[in-house]
């Protein structure tokens, strides 16, 4: 396919999204399964642009004057590929598969391509409703803050203390990825976005075999590394999923002490086990809950550190899913609260006396972290914040300390601030 076939097809896949309000995901696979003719790189180079319009979706309407699918992409080629007026009009040539030739009106948007004067959620492309709670934290860097969550993500690893010496040695292996030393966790190498958002068969290198390797933002390792688990200790992942916190705190515990993984949602355990087993983390016993049934009731009180990593509504990671941003609404903020609120304090009586919760959520609103925070204290006794200073060094992130975002009883991490997803952590230790 030609580049401006290719963006016609972007245009088609964004109409569908639209009129059937779906994931782009659903829509992307239909597209390619109607369109056979079409190769690998052809529909990663689609998706690639779909998702760009996504991340811009509002910023480029405004310019644009429109919200139509094909104003969307032509406004996203402008702002965040940063094409120039003719090259826009080169690829929509009216030939064949291309698409229309740009109006005059088209052009003269483009050739202004102003956000000047724009309102915060169109210049940051959010939805306008969380703008109150986004300001809450963000104040005045609120655009930028924006601005830098509807860029491209990086491809983040973490290497596996457990199966290799260093980073360097994993790094060594890996020259043909371009990986680079992570700049905040001791364990992380960083390839950075391709040109047509193709990233590297990561799980087919050998060394991802072998379990050197994890995908793992960089934000979310650093996340685990101030949990501060230590070997010997006893601990909770409460939230497990797929695991990859899990096999974080199992490597900072070098296979000494035990972990149980547990998750309300059986199902989303499912790739645990294989991921445990690649990775030599033996000290790891998973916790299956059977019709509903508390898979951990027998710890309660027993636990050295329990590991909230909390359902929300995943806005710290709208890099990689830009269409999610566009599907939120309050309701699903409300249900995620009063999930936050279950899992905390079923997290309050498994703590043992001196023991601590280390809360975590993917997102920046103010409501699912320091407020979530300030109704469980108010609700369970016995509990406090630890300073976010104290926790920082103790876990030899002291330099975070200057990067992120410090809230009342956590801290936060955002893509301006700290270049890795939106992660908000905060420990609380139970009195002895």
């Amino acid at each position: 396919m030609t580049p401006a076939a290719r963006i016609s097809a972007a245009i088609e896949v964004l109409a569908d999204i639209e009129t059937r309000r779906r994931p782009a995901t659903d829509a992307l696979k239909d597209w390619g399964l109607s369109h056979r003719f079409a190769g690998s790189k052809d529909r990663a180079a689609i998706a690639s642009l779909v998702y760009d319009a996504l991340r811009r979706k509002s910023s480029a309407a405004w310019i644009m004057g429109d919200a139509t699918p094909r104003a969307t992409v032509l406004g996203m080629l402008r702002l965040q590929r940063g094409l120039t007026v003719d090259a826009v009009a080169a690829l929509c040539s009216g030939e064949r598969f291309a698409p229309e030739p740009l109006s005059a009106a088209e052009r003269e948007r483009l050739e202004k391509a102003d956000l000047g004067g724009a309102p915060a959620p169109i210049a940051g492309d959010f939805p306008d409703w969380i703008e109150p709670s986004l300001q809450r934290l963000f104040d005045g860097d609120l655009v930028p803050e924006m601005q830098a969550l509807a860029t491209r993500a990086p491809l983040d690893l973490r290497v596996n203390p457990l199966k290799v010496s260093s980073r360097d040695e994993a790094h060594d292996a890996l020259p043909h990825l371009g990986a680079v030393e992570t700049p905040l966790s001791p364990l992380g190498l960083r390839i950075a976005p391709s040109e047509d958002g193709r990233g590297p068969a990561v799980q087919s290198e050998p060394e991802f075999i072998k379990g050197w390797i994890e995908i793992q933002d960089e934000g979310s390792q650093l996340a685990a590394l101030i949990s501060g688990v230590k070997p010997g200790e006893q601990v909770v992942d409460l939230c497990a999923g797929g695991g990859g916190k899990t096999l974080a705190l199992a490597a900072m515990m070098d296979n000494q002490g035990q972990i149980y993984a547990t998750d309300n949602d059986a199902r989303r355990l499912a790739p645990i086990h294989d991921r445990l087993a690649r990775a030599g983390a033996r000290n790891v016993q998973v916790r299956t809950p059977r019709a509903k049934a508390d898979a951990v009731s027998d710890l309660d009180g027993r636990i050295d550190c329990v590991l909230v990593d909390a359902p929300c509504t995943g806005i710290g990671t709208w890099r990689r899913n830009p269409d999610a941003k566009w599907r939120l609404r309050p309701g699903s903020l409300d249900v995620r609260r009063k999930e936050q609120a279950a899992v905390l304090d079923r997290a309050a009586a498994l703590a043992r006396p001196g023991g601590r919760i280390v809360y975590i959520t993917c997102s920046i609103l103010p409501e699912e972290n320091d407020d979530a925070l300030t109704a469980f204290l108010e609700r369970n006794d016995g509990f406090k914040p630890l300073p976010q200073a104290d926790v920082l060094a103790q876990a030899g992130l002291g330099h975070l300390s200057a990067l992120t975002h410090a809230t009342a009883f956590g801290l936060q991490m955002t893509p301006h601030r700290t270049g890795t997803d939106g992660f908000f952590v905060a420990v609380l230790q139970r009195a002895s």
